[in-house]
């Protein structure tokens, strides 16, 4: 009998689940060193699966590897905020506009905002926050449009860690919320796309103080 290999060893994939909700909640910030050492110390583990996770972390760009510096996490300027966004004004409101139109239930999408709505801290709120958006449009009938926008979802949420620290705005967004998830139930997917690009641009405002060459497009 053979058996069918884990892609990812259990140990690396709870050292590496730990750390991405460590970046993405404020607990590591832009910046910080991440010694294989201290973090196999931490959880209880050997460097080896601390190690492969930094790697997955690299590639997903949550962290940088460097030979003279080691491993830290990815810092959040200007130009990484935009690129990250510009993926997101280009992608996620067709893929919203495919999921409306194609009838894909969004169950799921609002359990997050209820999520979100009742969460306790920053964290639990980001993570749903998190959630209602890949939930808006991961049933789009596109893998490949799902598996683009999920390779940005991590960079992008580490934007907005930095910018809520700095500008709390989880009310507005919210209410914005709502009324994407509002269009898109009641079968507008025209409309339900134009609120989510408008969702975003809005916070692409707010988080890069530099002028923004897609905002405004439709």
């Amino acid at each position: 009998m053979t058996s069918v290999p884990t892609p990812i060893p259990s140990r690396t994939q709870y050292v590496l689940d730990a750390i991405r909700h460590r970046i993405l909640t404020g607990r590591l910030t832009p910046g910080q060193a991440l010694v294989e050492t201290e973090l196999a110390a931490q959880f209880g583990v050997s460097k080896t699966p601390v190690r492969e996770a930094l790697k997955t972390l690299a590639g997903t760009g949550l962290v940088v590897m460097s030979q003279y510096k080691g491993v830290t996490v990815r810092t959040v300027d200007a130009d990484m905020a935009r690129e990250v966004y510009d993926v997101r004004l280009l992608l996620e409101p067709e893929a919203l506009r495919r999921t409306v139109r194609r009838g894909a239930s969004l169950d799921a999408a609002r359990d997050a905002l209820a999520r979100a709505d009742s969460a306790g801290d920053t964290a639990e709120r980001s993570l749903a926050n998190r959630r209602f958006h890949r939930a808006l449009y991961l049933p789009c009938g596109n893998p490949l449009l799902g598996r683009m926008l999920d390779e940005v979802r991590d960079q992008a949420a580490l934007v907005a860690a930095v910018a809520w620290a700095a500008d709390p705005s989880w009310e507005r967004e919210a209410a914005e919320h709502r009324d994407i998830l509002r269009l898109a139930l009641g079968g507008d997917a025209d409309g339900a796309a134009s609120a989510l690009h408008a969702h975003i641009a809005s916070f692409v405002r707010r988080a890069i103080s530099e002028p923004h060459p897609e905002e405004g497009q439709e």
